[in-house]
């Protein structure tokens, strides 16, 4: 196939995507574990008071379910869509917008719906980066075929793939570029946050039913599950990396499966390169967004950036991610003095951070200064590039940092009294959600 051609065509798609700058919109997916409220255990997808029959009991809110056969695998509901991940952690994903307390009304709102059903069962929504109870040998995969797929292939990669696949959970970001130049800048900023991503909002204190070894256990997961689709992209700091150098990145790295159109299934294709597998005189666009999603960076480019590094926590400090991102990322000239300062940082420097915030947690140093003292600055640049109305989603974030705190922190100060006291602030079912 001609390679040149496929970089082309990827890259028009990336393209076809830019927004003008008054149409950005903040997009959002936040990772639920269902547990157990005694236990702390994870609940199956199978069985009696399963994850599936709590699909089907918000069916009767309104949603619409999404099925695979027999099996109910999602929902969809006005602007929000929940599915689930291959351990059956229940992922809420709400349609992008501008202003914060829209995501936040949809989460809300999800959050009166499904709590009751959970409550009646004495069950909740936890809000961790690895499940703190159940180990992963002990939670049956959910049944869906491109996941028998991904667990079949990881078994050849790393070693902690399905540590990833079914102990993971996550809060994720979606943010617009206006053109490459624009995405260029805030392809290379966020990658060079990453560290301080990671470790500001690292919330997993235990592992395996453990006390982990070690910080940041979700990155530490995510650098030993395949070094062909996560950790920091290849030439994410390259001074001249854009559209083609992401496309590159996805060409050169097996997508694992891939959708045909006619065949109405999903094929396997092992360890075939997207380069052997993507005909760009002949695909469908569902085809191309399919081999997107297939790869997991840190800064992933679909339509949108979407920024993977931070650990699922409690509201509202999740909403504090959200405008951290908001303040600094759409605000021209925050994002101006990053992407200068990002340019004073190599590869090697930000891996070399990397590594020691597993073992230093916010002592971790970056060019010098700790993530925690990069951090506080971070909080006060994004306060200054938000609206006055948004600014006060940051409060969460700022009185935590101001304690020298980050989750794993406040978790670890209150595991004296136990695994299940320390988590109770991780618990959802503690909000009062007037229905």
């Amino acid at each position: 196939m001609d390679y040149s051609r496929q970089v082309s065509e990827i890259s028009n798609y990336f393209r076809s995507h830019e927004k003008t700058k008054d149409a950005f919109k903040i997009g959002v997916e936040l990772e639920h574990f269902i547990v157990d409220l005694d236990s702390l255990r994870t609940i199956s997808y199978y069985g009696e008071n399963g994850v599936a029959e709590t699909l089907k009991e918000l069916e009767t809110f309104g949603y619409e379910g999404i099925y695979e056969g027999e099996y109910i695998l999602g929902l969809k509901k006005d602007k929000k869509t929940v599915t689930l991940e291959p351990g059956s952690q229940f992922e809420l994903s709400i349609d992008a917008s501008i202003n914060i307390k829209d995501l936040e009304d949809e989460y809300l709102d999800f959050l009166k719906d499904v709590l009751p059903i959970l409550e009646r069962k004495n069950q909740g929504l936890l809000t961790t980066g690895y499940h703190p109870v159940t180990k992963i040998d002990e939670i049956k995969l959910l049944p869906k075929k491109r996941y028998d797929y991904m667990f079949n292939y990881f078994k050849t990669r790393g070693s902690h793939a399905h540590n990833m696949m079914k102990g993971t959970c996550a809060l994720q970001v979606a943010l617009d570029y206006s053109s490459e130049e624009d995405y260029r800048k805030k392809f290379r900023v966020t990658n060079a946050l990453s560290p301080v991503l990671y470790t500001l909002f690292e919330n997993a204190y235990y592992f395996e039913n453990e006390v982990s070894e070690i910080h940041n256990i979700r990155a530490f997961i995510w650098e030993n599950c395949d070094t062909d689709r996560s950790g920091i992209a290849e030439g994410a700091l390259d001074e001249d990396f854009g559209y083609d150098k992401y496309a590159e990145y996805i060409l050169n790295r097996p997508p694992i499966f891939i959708k045909r159109e006619g065949e109405g299934k999903e094929v396997y294709t092992g360890a075939k390169k997207v380069r052997e597998l993507f005909d760009p005189d002949n695909y469908r666009v569902e085809e191309l967004e399919h081999i997107l999603t297939m790869f997991f960076p840190d800064v992933r480019t679909k339509k949108y950036l979407e920024i993977r590094m931070m650990d699922s926590i409690p509201y509202n400090l999740n909403f504090s991610v959200i405008a951290l991102l908001k303040g600094l990322i759409y605000d021209e000239e925050n994002l101006d003095r990053l992407y200068n300062k990002s340019l004073e940082l190599d590869i090697e420097e930000v891996c070399e951070c990397r590594r020691e915030m597993m073992t230093k947690g916010l002592k971790a140093n970056l060019k010098g200064r700790s993530i925690l003292e990069i951090g506080k600055e971070l909080a006060v640049l994004a306060k200054k590039g938000l609206p006055e109305d948004e600014r006060k989603y940051l409060k969460p974030l700022e009185e935590m940092l101001a304690k020298g705190k980050n989750p794993y922190e406040i978790t670890k100060e209150r595991a004296v009294n136990g695994k299940k006291e320390a988590l109770q602030w991780c618990l959802l079912n503690n909000l009062v959600v007037d229905r």
